[in-house]
């Protein structure tokens, strides 16, 4: 993914509710999100490096990872997207996992990760350094940098699921946090973060959905996990130039 904001612990409901969007060149093979025949989860899958960006089970645990844009530092090391598939593959709750990955976290390439379990939320990266912080009860948002960086589009994102979870108590209607996941508006240039990629590169990303012919938004997710333990994922694909290739709900949980 490369932005996504989420409510933990905050709903009568739901216990998680997890928005974002994966951005990546269309050229890139993935399956859409469906249940797994070889492992215990559902979530999208890579099919260059054979993990998935988010991913669930039902057992009560979500898994999602970023990349961290800085071209300065070179995307050597193991696939990032392997991360969610052993975490979710495993039988470890979050707080174990955290502890176990920071032994081997510097060799991956740079991520952003956050795992959820029932009852524990955590957030990890590997750069600068290996790191890992329990997650708060509350709003929060991750994009290509740290854990809660202001950039424009996440706390844009952050603000519309707000007003989502201040809008609606326990039903499933998400259409809203959709439209806040197609938002095309680019952020005012004094806004923008300096990552290293240049100005117009800079606009062209500040906006949630990103449209374009090689490279762009390729899924809109939402996850919703109940106190119940009972959940739903929803994934809306997407081909160049915002070209729209189906959607798909897959409920989990109850094990």
């Amino acid at each position: 993914m490369c932005l996504i904001a989420f409510a933990w612990q905050t709903h009568p409901r739901w216990r998680l509710v997890l928005v974002g969007n994966r951005d990546e060149f269309h050229a890139r093979q993935s399956a859409p999100l469906a249940r797994w025949s070889d492992a215990p989860l559902i979530g999208g899958r890579d099919l260059e490096a054979g993990g998935t960006w988010l991913g669930a089970t039902d057992d009560g645990r979500c898994c999602v990872v970023t990349n961290v844009r800085d071209p300065r530092d070179p995307q050597q090391g193991v696939s990032r997207g392997l991360l969610t598939t052993d975490y979710l593959r495993s039988d470890m709750g979050a707080a174990m996992h955290a502890k176990s990955l920071l032994q081997t976290a510097a060799d991956y390439r740079p991520f952003n990760l956050l795992t959820f379990d029932a009852s524990d939320a955590f957030y990890l990266g590997n750069r600068p350094a290996p790191k890992a912080q329990m997650v708060t009860p509350g709003v929060h948002g991750l994009s290509n940098a740290d854990f809660n960086t202001p950039w424009p589009k996440t706390r844009a994102l952050i603000g519309h699921l707000q007003a989502w979870l201040a809008s609606t108590l326990d039903d499933g209607d998400f259409a809203l946090l959709f439209t806040a996941l197609a938002d095309e508006h680019r952020a005012p240039d004094e806004a923008l973060p300096d990552t290293g990629v240049g100005l117009e590169r800079e606009r062209w990303l500040s906006s949630a959905f990103i449209r374009g012919e090689h490279y762009g938004t390729r899924a809109s997710t939402v996850v919703a996990m109940g106190h119940d333990g009972r959940g739903v994922m929803i994934e809306r694909r997407f081909g160049p130039n915002g070209r729209f290739e189906g959607e798909t709900a897959l409920g989990f949980g109850g094990a």
